[in-house]
């Protein structure tokens, strides 16, 4: 009884995947990409900022 029903779940999930869900053109999903990859450099140039500034306030505290 429980392996029917385990076909039956995995047969109504493929068919949500294949008949009920739109996915992204490729032009979406390359746009997306890029938009994820400059966000992600910001953000890590802002984290290596905040890091130099934190090592130079160190560096000018323990020069004491």
């Amino acid at each position: 009884m429980k392996k029917l029903q385990l076909l039956t779940n995995i047969e109504e999930a493929y068919d949500e995947l294949r008949y009920k869900t739109s996915w992204p053109t490729q032009k979406q999903v390359v746009k997306s990409a890029l938009l994820v990859m400059i966000a992600s450099a910001i953000i890590a140039l802002i984290i290596l900022i905040m890091d130099q500034v934190v090592d130079h306030l160190m560096h000018f505290i323990y020069s004491f």
